[in-house]
Formats: C-alpha cells, structure tokens, sequence
C-alpha cells in the first residue's frame, strides 16, 4: 500500500527523476522499498536519503546491504511521505532542518523526520540544545555584509 500512495502522491516518481539527474544505478529494496545506489550529485551531503520509497545514496548496494539499522532508518521516512501525502514533507524537513540547525548547529538533532525516524539507526549523534537568547545574540552581533 505504501508503494502504491507514494508513487500516486508523486514522492516516488520524484525520486526516481533525482536518481536519473544522478546517474544513479537502481535496484530492488526490501518492504517495497527500491535503492538509488553510486548517486553522483553532491547534494544531499547525507549518506542516504529518501525520497517516497527510492532510497538515494552514493554508495554501492553492499553498502546498504550491511546497514539493516539504517534502511529501517530511511524505511521510517518512506512512512512519512505515505502520511504527508508525499511532497508537502520536503518544506516541511526543510523546516525542521533550520529548527534543528537553530537550536542545536545540527540540521538533523532536533529535526522532528530525524528524530521520528531514530537518529542512531541514522547514523546521527543528538546534540545539545544551545540556548535561544545565545542563537539570536550571535545573529545580531555579526557585522553588517557577512
């Protein structure tokens, strides 16, 4: 069912259209998930990334093979393009990027996808939170032009 949702709500096909912008080399995955393996592009700078149930990564397919945890990790995003209808969640992860970035210098830590997803299964160390009054006196105190 997850497929089929988050190939109709265009997750999926994005995916699939990133992975070709990437000269990537496709493959099966398991639990309907497909694999996006020797993914060229620079961007993400993350070591796998999903997008509706095409996980993208610039490693090879051994890789993700030896990382069970991790393909939970990205599989739990997969969900979350299902239950937000698919490409209204890349604003939204991009929300909780600059949050987390905010609060913690993580794009990742406090990230609400991340964390749903479980940040160790991702490979992600939960940083501190920094204080809101020091964030926003380091912003007011750089120079003008910088």
């Amino acid at each position: 069912m997850k497929l089929v949702v988050n190939t109709l709500n265009l997750s999926t096909p994005a995916g699939l259209l990133v992975g070709l912008i990437g000269r990537a080399r496709f493959s099966r995955g398991p639990r309907g998930l497909f694999y996006a393996t020797d993914y060229k592009l620079r961007f993400p700078a993350a070591g796998a990334f999903t997008l509706g149930n095409l996980v993208l990564t610039k490693h090879d397919r051994a890789y993700i093979d030896q990382r069970p945890k991790l393909v939970k990790h990205e599989e739990r995003h997969s969900w979350q393009y299902f239950f937000l209808i698919g490409l209204p969640m890349l604003p939204l992860y991009l929300l909780g990027a600059a949050w987390s970035w905010l609060r913690t210098g993580c794009p990742a830590s406090r990230n609400p996808f991340e964390r749903l997803a479980d940040l160790a299964d991702g490979n992600y160390v939960e940083r501190p939170l920094r204080p809101l009054r020091q964030v926003f006196s380091g912003l007011r105190s750089r120079p003008r032009g910088q």
